[in-house]
């Protein structure tokens, strides 16, 4: 018997819907999905946990909460980036391990624990937490192509995962690019070397060979298989839960589910797909070999997509795709999965776009330091220099990154005690702390919703629609612009000037000028600042302004850092390319700029 894991409530919508999927659309087919007796169904962490304060105005814990009150005889599963937790960064041993006991508590049973690199120290503490509160842990590796990435190497390291205490195993194939040998390889050479537990295949249909890759784990003897419903399924989510159902059915593997039960919930989620239309992308519909090349998973792949057009790079795509490629095996062969993914997916963005390591994210930097674990591969020589300098050996760490971390728990509820508009409960804490900007805002109750359930599908000329509308029909700009000049426009521009972007589920608010139309300016608005001055230091990406370092009539030297902006998720620093002083300066901390926006000021 195979059993399977269920994905349509997080990792689904997370690939094919950018996480929106809202918890009133998702309890209406709890009770059914309840019914069918899976392994565990996934229905938290991930993006799901920031993308609902960012963008839906929902709380977190409030979702898993009622999932878990509307699901009493299924495990609920979350995804865990191990001290990452479910953010981009590490974190001390005091928050994961309070982050744990709040997730048990308020109603996640099994714990999906993966590091990026999988480094298996920053596993430990999680994974240890997790067992302590009562917690089912299936620890994952997560899977990638490089000449590390040998058989042997997952065998090893799936046995070492074993005799740390975990319940459960996963194969974590984020990009969907194993192959049938491959599978059946590392899952036979797992029960071959004495493993006893269960071991999970997860992966997505990226490549167009999923399938058969299931088949072959199937006859390796995998235990338990990844599944979506299959309206939000195939492309860059999971193959569907019911065909995989269907095609057990009658062998020594079936699954033992109804499938006429999974038919009726796949009606259900029918009109969600068509309810969250504006949201469709045809890229990440389609099957795409190469990502057997560039290894960029689906959530990324697709947001991606998503963050090229708001850059005005569309036509880039091929290009940076083979970038990451390249930038991936000069930093020694990262698995692309969350926040490595980041790491080697922003750099190769900025290289296409910049020159190759012209721009280096500090994540890029911290990467190189050995801030996120041990590389699987030895890095680029070369590129260490380029990234750290000539010194670069002094930089680098060997201890596990989160030693060298202060515990903070104490000090996020002191900090968020000092506002008298929130809420002070252990969750909140939590949210605070591992958000504390965004986590703030929607705490106090400032968060709004880009959409309710009750407004889908959104109308074509929404703003929000704009992308799925122009995928196919790229002449549509004069739904959206008044071409007329403002003295012959009967009513306002109706393209939206300004714009919330997500990556991978992070927001960056930008504001565009269309070519080719008018825009009326509102009452009260101030002047824009000038375009171009004689020692003008500009922006070379769009982002948002993290810090201001120096004022105006500050002596600096060539350099030095002005500024930082934060860009697709990623922190840049602004460095001085003259000695001079600081004539003036155009912007503030929070202040959304583009490329090519004027900064400051050095003379």
């Amino acid at each position: 018997m195979v059993q399977i894991h269920e994905l349509i409530l997080r990792d689904a919508h997370q690939s094919m819907l950018a996480t929106r999927l809202r918890t009133e659309d998702m309890l209406p087919i709890a009770e059914k999905l309840d019914e069918i007796g899976y392994f565990s169904m996934e229905v938290w962490g991930g993006a799901t946990f920031d993308v609902p304060i960012r963008y839906l105005n929902q709380d977190p814990w409030e979702r898993i909460r009622e999932l878990k009150k509307a699901m009493p005889n299924t495990p609920m599963q979350m995804l865990e980036r191990a001290m990452n937790i479910v953010a981009y960064w590490n974190f001390p041993d005091d928050i994961v391990k309070k982050f744990m006991y709040l997730a048990k508590k308020n109603g996640v049973d099994y714990f999906r624990i993966f590091d990026a690199l999988n480094d298996l120290r920053n596993m430990k503490v999680p994974m240890k937490a997790a067992k302590e509160e009562g917690g089912h842990v299936q620890a994952c590796l997560s899977y990638t192509i490089s000449p590390v990435h040998t058989v042997d190497y997952y065998v090893k390291n799936f046995s070492q995962l074993e005799k740390m205490g975990a319940d459960s195993l996963c194969i974590k194939d984020m990009a969907g690019m194993i192959s049938p040998k491959r599978a059946y390889n590392i899952i036979k050479g797992v029960k071959d070397a004495g493993v006893k537990i269960p071991i999970d295949l997860h992966s997505h249909c990226t490549s167009g060979m999923t399938g058969m890759a299931y088949q072959s784990a199937v006859e390796a003897g995998v235990d338990v298989l990844d599944t979506a419903i299959s309206p939000i399924s195939g492309g860059t989510a999971a193959p569907p839960t019911e065909s995989i159902v269907a095609a057990l059915q009658g062998t020594k593997w079936d699954t033992g589910y109804d499938l006429e039960k999974l038919i009726e919930i796949r009606k259900y989620f029918l009109k969600i797909w068509d309810k969250y239309r504006h949201l469709h992308r045809f890229n990440a519909l389609k099957v795409d070999p190469s990502v057997t090349l560039h290894q960029i998973p689906g959530g990324m792949l697709s947001n991606l997509i998503f963050q090229l057009e708001e850059q005005g790079a569309h036509g880039k795509y091929q290009e940076i795709l083979d970038e990451t490629a390249r930038v991936r095996k000069e930093l020694g062969y990262p698995p692309l999965v969350t926040p490595t993914s980041q790491v080697v997916g922003v750099q190769a963005v900025m290289n296409v776009l910049h020159g190759r390591y012209k721009v280096i994210p500090k994540e890029t930097k911290d990467y190189c330091k050995g801030m996120y674990g041990r590389p699987p591969a030895e890095i680029d020589k070369k590129i260490m220099k380029k990234v750290l300098g000539s010194n670069w050996k002094d930089q680098v760490i060997d201890c596990r990154p989160a030693d060298l971390l202060e515990p903070m728990w104490e000090k996020r509820k002191s900090e968020l005690k000092s506002h008298d508009d929130v809420k002070i409960t252990d969750e909140n804490v939590m949210t605070y702390a591992i958000y504390p900007q965004v986590g703030l805002k929607f705490l106090q109750g400032k968060a709004q919703a880009e959409f309710t359930s009750d407004e889908l599908p959104l109308p074509m000329d929404h703003k929000l629609t704009r992308g799925m509308v122009k995928q196919s029909f790229p002449e549509a700009d004069d739904m959206y612009l008044e071409t007329e000049p403002p003295e012959k426009r009967s009513g306002p521009a109706q393209i939206p000037t300004d714009f919330e972007v997500e990556v991978d589920g992070e927001p960056y608010e930008v504001k565009v000028t269309p070519q080719g139309g008018f825009l009326v300016a509102g009452a009260g608005d101030e002047a824009d600042p000038p375009k171009d001055v004689e020692g003008g230091i500009k922006s070379n990406m769009q982002g948002t302004i993290l810090k201001v370092k120096v004022n105006k009539g500050d002596k600096v030297k060539k350099g030095d850092v002005l500024a930082t902006i934060e860009a697709m998720k990623m922190e840049q620093e602004i460095n001085c390319e003259v000695d001079g002083e600081v004539k003036d300066v155009f912007v503030g901390e929070g202040d959304a700029v583009k490329s090519g926006d004027l900064l400051m000021q050095i003379l």
